[in-house]
């Protein structure tokens, strides 16, 4: 049996929760103690189709500009920079400084060190803050934010799925700008909150 080696740990802002980086072998994983893995380098078809499903709604758009809010282990910046052309950029908000520290020296192979593209910008703090200083800054927002709008972790982010923070993040969209949340179940409420906001909803699983 490969050992599973712990090789950092976090403090999740504003929370009582640490977050914990683990290799076995070839495979990473970040957990949080008592919840299970948040994430591992082996299982992210979802984190790419995050991006694949908003990129998509991009068209012709020769210099799309991204933001990502949650850098995760950079599958869904990895995607997002794979879909869009040499002149696009993607911003990737990450509130917990170590998971950028991780990225770039212990876990950033996998997704294929995506933080070294050129067209990459790393904000490290709230994503919120990100939406709320540019207004019609972006072309597609990503949120993969805690496990959805109904699993918070960290409840400051309960802003971003509310009335205030999705009239926020359509403002910081520009015109036919696109929102993808990633959510580990189906959220009707939310959906409904969407709609409330000015959003066209589609569900994917």
């Amino acid at each position: 049996m490969i050992p599973r080696v712990l090789l950092g740990t976090a403090q999740i802002p504003d929370t009582d929760k640490e977050m914990q980086l683990y290799q076995s072998g070839e495979l990473f994983s970040i957990k949080i103690p008592g919840r299970g893995d948040l994430m591992n380098s082996r299982m992210h078809g979802s984190e790419k189709a995050l991006a694949d499903l908003a990129c998509e709604k991009l068209g012709g758009n020769k210099k799309p500009r991204l933001l990502i809010g949650g850098l995760g282990m950079g599958f869904t910046l990895a995607a997002a920079l794979k879909a869009i052309g040499p002149d696009g950029e993607v911003v990737v908000a990450e509130l917990v400084p170590e998971v950028v520290t991780w990225n770039r020296t212990l876990i950033g192979a996998p997704a294929g060190h995506p933080l070294n593209d050129k067209r990459s910008r790393v904000y490290i703090g709230d994503v919120a803050d990100v939406i709320r200083q540019e207004p019609a800054g972006f072309d597609a927002i990503m949120m993969d934010v805690d496990n959805g709008p109904e699993a918070l972790v960290r409840r400051e982010n309960d802003w971003l799925y509310g009335p205030a923070g999705l009239r926020a993040t359509r403002a910081a969209l520009r015109p036919r700008g696109v929102l993808a949340v990633w959510s580990s179940t189906p959220d009707s409420a939310f959906s409904k909150r969407l709609h409330q906001a000015g959003f066209d909803v589609r569900e994917h699983m």
